[in-house]
């Protein structure tokens, strides 16, 4: 009997697999219409109620239990790896004798055989009950119970005690919390790079939470019934279950795609998913952006109905006071919320619908749209066509919209949601949901454009001071900040068109502020702004800030101080709203030092380096006399360093390295000792992250690459180096180090940074090969090809290497070694990492780059290193 068994199972699973694989078949079709997904999700469904079906035959329970698909598979519709969750159903107390917990646990186990991802609980209906009310999760996986084979009166007399047991309005309140919680959890987004296409906001889990309510309120466990009820309208209906039907495409795609149950549009599988769906691969977009296009959009509406819905299903279960405040005769405030006084109001009059936003900055205490509102705007979207967007009331609104004092950033989240400014500002609405593959930004353009907006609003707040002191500051004297705003707005508004996104970008605000009649003076400051957002950072990031040059350069390019403060804020809005990972307190020096260097030239103070050397030695004297070193103590040290030394770095810098190293400069006309052991120092970064090492040593051909070896091996990220060598043959070298490796205390770090690489620098021998680090998921999903521009300087003594490519651990070790191996000396290192691309700049010089042959085997042998 029990062989017999045995074989019955291997030949049902043979069975279901094959069935199960041909329906996967379907859903692989590239062209397969979404309608059809549902028909294919009932019919795996059903195949799993075949099976267990004939399980439950062979099992023998007679009328005793009951089996009933639960959860996800309770709702008829099971994705192709997801789990098949049954409830077995046990009779009441006292007859236990009709329970052989054998013969379930064979069940459960021929289940798991026949290749069913079995998630079973067993339980009477008491215990339901009881299990039901201490925890919503199972409340809502029994509010999908279904009979699939077993004792029907049972299962019935389970339903009837089920239902009157739940409680609509705690139901609806504990899942309204779960929501939250759950959007929270993916930073209250729809739009990110990897969304999750089932718990992400603006998923299916959102669309399964409204039917799980409106079923345990009695309103309907369909989206037909919902329009039926009211709740709905039936061009509502109609758009939830288009966009329903593209998610669960997309999700039981993924699910064949990854061969494993996989509900995240990961990189590595969405360029799968893309060509599926038919999407290909063009010039100015790759395919996985098509298709994540078509995903926010979903997303986006489906959050949209998703807010109407629940408002309404609220106030269907907890009626609002229908007390209301007049706020004007086409609007009123009611339970903190804005409330058209007509259904047909932004029919009738265009107008109102920027004058909603605008009532949302001004009106106290309100804190959103009502349902009625939201939904009048979602379906009034077909009147904000061309004439909507060039009537002079509209541009008079939009512009009182962006000069309120408060409210701003709300505003135009709340315009973007309900899809008012992509109607309102047709070029924005071509960036929404728009990915960006340059592993720099994390978010789609639209939310970046918004994030960059929020920075901006946020200096002008006084309570946000503690996070941008110095933009604050600056801030506080600026008249307009409504300039800026619109500088945010447009500053990538022509990403993925093609070109020149910033010049693309200053002519359509050039367009914007014509048709909204901004004065030609400040017109051509935004425009400014726009077609120049990108240069601040590269200055700072990739030039030399100690040549007088490069500060008169950057100065006449942006020719005033007015313009150089808005460039500056926009620029630190703009880093700090592309990624978490980004932005650091070393670049925010660079970019304060740039500021500060060109506002002197602008006011007629270009740099005099040995007005400015001496400045800076007076300075560090005051320093060293605080900490009572002897007298001239640091001569012997600063005899050996030219103006370029000082140049580079600040007195406080100056007065560092002249406390620790003077006592190890030898006498003068004392020939160097390559033996001599390396003195390295660090401290605790002035800039306020990481460290500065110092490192004082012989100098040696392979110096920096030695060094860079022992970081990159020691889990240190390098963002900045200079490199002097002294009259007497010594080595200065600086470093701004980071690490995510922190000890119990930061001496143990520096203890750590100093003994080990002193040590590195005294064991002599060949340089070890590079260690070849694991890129990331997203670097490998969206390579960039690497860059590389060597190029003299403007007398051709030093030359201005380039290096643009994805990052990976071992990387800058690699580029040193090449550098090493060409006998290149290096005088300045700037490590710029941009999420998980890096732009690295190097100043050069030596013999090998005079011809062209050995700059082409250099070039050759960086890409090699690169790659």
């Amino acid at each position: 009997m029990i062989e017999a068994a045995k074989i019955d199972v291997a030949t049902l699973r043979e069975a279901y697999r094959a069935k199960k694989l041909a329906l996967f078949d379907t859903l692989r079709f590239a062209r397969a219409p979404t309608r059809s997904v549902h028909t294919v999700l009932r019919q795996l469904s059903a195949l799993a109620d075949q099976t267990l079906c004939s399980l439950w035959q062979e099992a023998n329970f007679g009328d005793s239990l009951t089996l009933a698909a639960v959860g996800g598979f309770g709702r008829g519709e099971l994705f192709p790896y997801s789990d098949v969750d049954v409830l077995l159903l046990l009779p009441p107390e006292g007859h236990e004798s009709e329970i052989d917990p054998a013969r379930i646990e064979a069940f459960i186990g021929h289940c798991w055989d026949a290749g069913l991802e079995i998630g079973s609980s067993v339980r009477t209906v008491e215990e339901c009950l009881a299990e039901a009310e201490k925890d919503v999760t199972v409340q809502t996986s029994l509010l999908e119970a279904r009979l699939i084979a077993g004792n029907k009166k049972l299962f019935v007399a389970f339903r009837r005690r089920f239902t009157r047991a739940i409680d609509p309005q705690a139901f609806f309140v504990a899942k309204s919390q779960e929501m939250r919680h759950r959007h929270q959890k993916f930073d209250n987004t729809p739009y990110a790079l990897e969304p999750n296409c089932k718990e992400s906001p603006g998923g299916l889990r959102d669309l399964q939470t409204i039917l799980w309510m409106t079923k345990a309120a009695g309103y309907g466990s369909r989206w037909d019934d919902l329009a039926k009820n009211g709740l709905a309208t039936s061009f509502e209906a109609q758009q939830i279950k288009r966009n329903e039907a593209l998610l669960s495409l997309i999700r039981a795609r993924l699910h064949v795609i990854a061969n494993r149950r996989e509900d995240r549009l990961v990189f590595d599988l969405q360029t799968a998913v893309a060509a599926s769906f038919g999407y290909e691969s063009e010039s100015q977009r790759k395919s996985s952006e098509a298709l994540m296009r078509r995903y926010y959009w979903a997303a986006k509406a489906v959050s949209q109905l998703n807010q109407i819905l629940l408002l309404n299903i609220s106030e269907r279960l907890q009626p609002v006071d229908e007390q209301h405040t007049p706020i004007n005769e086409r609007f009123y405030e009611r339970a903190g919320l804005i409330e058209i006084a007509s259904d047909d109001l932004y029919e009738r009059e265009p107008h109102a619908v920027l004058e909603t936003f605008l009532l949302y900055q001004k009106t106290i205490g309100v804190k959103g749209l009502s349902a009625r509102t939201l939904r009048a705007l979602y379906n009034a979207r077909h009147v904000m066509d061309s004439k909507f967007r060039n009537d002079p009331v509209n541009h008079e609104t939009f512009m009182r919209i962006l000069l309120q004092p408060y409210g701003i950033t709300h505003a135009f989240r709340l315009m973007n949601q309900t899809s008012v400014l992509g109607r309102y500002l047709r070029v924005f609405r071509s960036i929404v949901g728009q990915m960006q593959h340059d592993l720099f930004h994390v978010y789609t353009v639209d939310q970046h454009i918004l994030m960059v907006l929020r920075n901006v609003r946020r200096f002008f707040i006084a309570e946000h001071a503690h996070e941008y002191p110095f933009c604050s500051q600056l801030a506080a004297g600026w008249d307009k900040p409504w300039i800026l705003y619109v500088a945010a707005l447009f500053h990538d508004i022509a990403k993925g068109r093609g070109g020149d996104h910033s010049t693309l970008g200053a002519r359509d605000v050039q367009r914007f502020c014509k048709q909204h009649g901004i004065a030609r003076e400040d017109s051509k400051l935004i425009e400014f702004l726009v077609a120049e957002h990108l240069v601040m950072s590269q200055v700072a990031q990739k030039q030399d800030l100690s040549d007088p040059e490069v500060i008169g350069a950057f100065a006449k390019r942006v020719g005033n101080e007015r313009y150089l403060t808005a460039l500056y804020l926009l620029t630190i809005a703009d880093i700090r709203g592309t990624s978490p990972r980004v932005w650091n307190a070393w670049k925010g020096k660079l970019l304060e030092d740039l500021y500060r260097y060109t506002l002197r030239a602008l006011g007629g103070r270009m740099p005099d380096p040995d007005a400015e050397v001496e400045s800076r030695k007076r300075e560090a004297l005051v320093q060293l006399a605080l900490h009572a070193q002897r007298f001239e103590a640091h001569k012997a040290l600063w005899d050996t360093l030219d103006v370029g030394y000082f140049m580079r770095h600040d007195a406080t810098e100056i007065a560092w390295h002249a406390k620790q190293l003077s006592r190890f400069v030898p006498p003068p006309n004392v020939p160097i000792d390559p033996k001599a052991p390396p003195i390295v120092r660090a401290h605790l970064s002035p800039v306020g992250e990481g460290l500065q090492v110092v490192v004082y040593t012989p100098d040696q051909p392979d110096l920096f690459a030695r060094i860079c070896g022992y970081f990159d091996q020691s889990s240190f990220s390098i963002l900045d180096a200079k490199v002097h060598t002294t009259s007497n043959g010594y080595a200065l070298d600086t470093f701004q180090v980071v690490t995510t490796f922190l000890p119990d205390h930061y001496r143990d770090l520096i203890s750590m940074v100093e003994s080990g690489l002193a040590q590195t620098l005294t064991e002599a021998g060949a340089l070890p090969p590079p260690s070849m680090g694991r890129v990331s998921r997203r670097v490998r999903s969206f390579p960039i090809k690497p860059r590389i521009s060597l190029l003299p300087d403007d007398k051709a003594q030093r030359w201005l290497l380039n290096i643009s490519a994805s990052d990976r651990a071992g990387l800058l070790y690699s580029v040193a070694r090449v550098l090493a191996r060409h006998h290149l000396n290096l005088q300045l290192a700037k490590v710029t990492t941009l999420g998980e691309r890096v732009e690295d700049t190097f100043l050069i010089s030596g013999p090998e780059l005079q011809g062209q042959k050995t700059q082409l085997a250099i070039e050759k042998d960086l890409m090699e290193a690169l790659a």
